[in-house]
């Protein structure tokens, strides 16, 4: 058994950028069933309901989007409600934008963008989030994408991560093959266990990143949910 004491640095696989298109793809598909099931998209929705209340429209950067589920959960969430929403996507794989594409309702409109999202300094950006993207970061990427955040959103942002967290470690591979899952998102889920944080881990990143103390918040939401937000 893994010794989760120590935050684990081996590189996962979906993060191979020799990973065929077809292969991310399915990897992409299958983590967005895993985010469906565990729930992971209520904390970021939860989020912007206490920061965006009374506001009619935002405009939100969300670093890192994968298979591009978290932003289609706020395009409706933000339809529902009436709040004209204008989102952008960014992500380093070029192989996220056609597979979030193609999984996305012609209705939606939604920004797909390949790059880095330190291109986008100085767009005008009411709120910045990433969802687990946090722990596939290095620790020097993650106090950049801090300092990146802190003074590129106007309203606030939000970090959507997992917890470093024996349960949830020894239970998902578990539940990864009850739902025959893809290969790599069995092996990779279990790895993004690992390499995620405890909340006392938290703080001094954050004051690396310049970050006065209080000025974040860290939670714990459940399953096994560790997230950051800041709101201005």
């Amino acid at each position: 058994m893994r010794d989760l004491s120590v935050r684990a640095l081996e590189e996962e696989r979906m993060d191979d950028p020799a990973l065929a298109p077809e292969t991310y793809e399915a990897v992409m598909h299958d983590l967005a069933r895993v985010n469906r099931v565990t729930m992971a998209r209520r904390p970021t929705l939860r989020f912007l309901a206490r920061t965006l209340a009374g506001r009619h429209r935002f405009r939100l950067l969300d670093v890192g989007f994968g298979d591009g589920d978290m932003l289609r959960a706020i395009a409706h969430w933000a339809a529902r409600r009436g709040i004209a929403a204008d989102l952008v996507g960014v992500d380093l794989n070029p192989s996220s934008a056609p597979a979030a594409r193609a999984h996305t309702p012609p209705g939606l409109t939604i920004d797909w963008r390949t790059g880095d999202y330190a291109a986008f300094a100085g767009e005008g950006f009411d709120l910045v989030i990433s969802s687990l993207v946090a722990h596939h970061m290095t620790h020097g990427q993650l106090v950049a994408f801090l300092r990146f955040m802190e003074s590129e959103a106007r309203i606030g942002w939000f970090v959507n991560d997992l917890h470093r967290h024996r349960f949830a470690y020894s239970g998902f591979p578990l539940l990864a093959r009850l739902m025959r899952w893809h290969p790599i998102v069995r092996h990779d889920g279990t790895l993004s266990i690992a390499r995620s944080y405890r909340p006392g881990e938290w703080p001094p990143i954050l004051a690396e990143a310049g970050i006065d103390d209080g000025a974040a918040r860290i939670r714990r939401t459940f399953p096994f949910r560790l997230c950051v937000e800041r709101l201005r």
